[in-house]
């Protein structure tokens, strides 16, 4: 009797450790796909995004920027899309320019850093491209404040109209670890590799 009574307690034991364990060893993100079919791309977000709209100017005009993001304990992943329609088409490289001159700027003027390396992504019909993605460092008061991994990607759809999509992870609370290694973490690898636009 006193023996069943052990084994009783050493299976609820082992029990109880292996769900603690595994409690312990489940991931803070819960990985979900998100369709935008307005935005024309899929994505892995770690978390249910909040999706905002607005109506940008440019050049006498306005351009839809719609922006899913998520905020996961000191990060943000997010994606903005500006749809340029087709009379806009050769904006394109000029509303670029001027997105990657706010931010990297911003980061160079605050002390911080930039370093670019060639990357890949791939579109929703298995076709793979050259992108770069930026390793952004900014500081403020000289210490490190935010560390961000940003890409932009650019699609022309059927109709001619074309969307400029910009992938970021900003990272808040950030200490010394270098921005390239940090961010190239699989958290933060997964939400860039599983990003696909049509």
């Amino acid at each position: 009797m006193g023996l069943g009574l052990f084994k009783r307690f050493t299976k609820a034991g082992a029990l109880l450790a292996t769900v603690f364990f595994l409690l312990a060893c489940s991931p803070k993100l819960d990985w979900r796909i998100v369709q935008s079919p307005q935005e024309r791309y899929t994505a892995l977000f770690p978390g249910k995004p909040d999706k905002l709209e607005r109506r940008i100017p440019y050049q006498e005009q306005e351009l839809q920027q719609t922006l899913e993001a998520v905020k996961i304990d000191d990060d943000i992943y997010s994606v903005s899309s500006i749809k340029v329609p087709v009379s806009q088409s050769a904006a394109i490289e000029k509303i670029i320019t001027q997105l990657k001159s706010n931010l990297l700027d911003r980061a160079k003027a605050s002390g911080g850093s930039v370093e670019e390396e060639s990357a890949t992504y791939q579109t929703s019909s298995h076709q793979r491209l050259a992108t770069q993605d930026y390793f952004v460092t900014i500081k403020a008061n000289n210490k490190i404040q935010q560390q961000m991994r940003v890409r932009w990607i650019t699609r022309q759809m059927a109709n001619g109209d074309s969307f400029i999509y910009q992938v970021s992870v900003l990272h808040g609370n950030a200490n010394n670890d270098d921005a390239k290694i940090l961010l190239s973490k699989e958290e933060y690898a997964n939400f860039f590799n599983e990003f696909y636009p049509e």
